[in-house]
């Protein structure tokens, strides 16, 4: 194996390991975000965990963000929870930097 191939084997592995951080961390955003989410609706203990949990599975729609951003904004206007689309965004931002340094800290 010449140093190219090593060199080019390195970049693979980290960009796979770099993928699989980012999907972790989505993950992880959107468990915090339907938590988050939950105490806004009034919700605690198991059904705000179960609820974190659809958020979750929301993400699994469509690639991208949009799908989680829609559930969360669809079950704040059903239940009138006063939050604009720029606070749910922001709020995701947040919480997606904080997935990322919780994994980083493991």
């Amino acid at each position: 194996m010449t140093t190219f191939d090593k060199r080019e084997e390195g970049f693979e592995k980290k960009f796979a390991m770099d993928e699989e951080m980012l999907f972790k961390a989505g993950a992880r955003r959107n468990k915090l975000l339907g938590l988050w989410a939950a105490e806004k609706l009034g919700l605690s203990g198991d059904e705000a965990e179960a609820y974190a949990k659809t958020v979750v599975a929301a993400d699994f729609e469509e690639a991208g963000d949009e799908d989680v951003f829609r559930k969360v904004r669809a079950d704040f206007d059903a239940k009138s929870v006063d939050q604009s689309d720029h606070q749910i965004r922001r709020t995701m931002e947040e919480l997606m930097a904080a997935a990322v340094q919780q994994l980083k800290d493991r």
